[in-house]
């Protein structure tokens, strides 16, 4: 079930406040720039906007954009450690440019 829809419901089966109760705020998870990172990419790959969408309002664009970087270096180095190859040859690979 996507993020969305969740919070959907869980706002719509919340209690209606009556008169002078206390102010209720929903509950805000708040994410890590890695957690909006992950969740960013793997929607990209999936191409699910909904998802996309959803986890770029978790962070600032920067933090986004530093999160995605750092995810990204680590996965070339994994890739580069697994196929016994330089983080250079893997990148172009995945890139689908030429050896160097």
């Amino acid at each position: 079930m996507s993020g969305m829809s969740a919070r959907l419901r869980k706002f719509l089966s919340r209690p209606e406040a009556t008169g002078s109760q206390e102010d209720r705020r929903p509950e805000k998870r708040t994410h890590n720039l890695f957690e909006a990172a992950a969740a960013y990419v793997s929607a990209c790959a999936e191409d699910d906007q909904d998802r996309i969408d959803e986890a770029a309002a978790w962070v600032s664009p920067e933090a986004l954009s530093f999160g995605v970087n750092e995810l990204a270096c680590r996965a070339v180095i994994a890739l580069a450690r697994e196929r016994d190859e330089s983080p250079t040859a893997v990148a172009r690979t995945l890139l689908g440019l030429p050896a160097v």
